[in-house]
């Protein structure tokens, strides 16, 4: 691992980072807003949500494990 592969994953977190606090804040409009007419759509939003909060931490556990190989 060099600096730019770091840097590649430090942008690669942002993303993932972004797109879970992104899916987070629909399941939060559908807690808030729209239950429990909309309950159908639980299972759905909150999948999606785990998906992309997982994406984002295997991205960050990358970002680690090459930051710790490069000190």
């Amino acid at each position: 691992m060099n600096a730019e592969d770091i840097r590649v994953l430090e942008k690669d977190v942002k993303k993932t980072k972004r797109l879970a606090s992104e899916q987070a804040m629909e399941l939060h409009d559908l807690i808030e807003d729209r239950l429990p007419e909309a309950y159908e759509e639980i299972l759905g939003i909150a999948t999606a949500t785990y998906v992309a909060c997982k994406n984002w931490d295997d991205a960050n556990k990358k970002l680690l494990a090459a930051q710790a190989e490069l000190a």
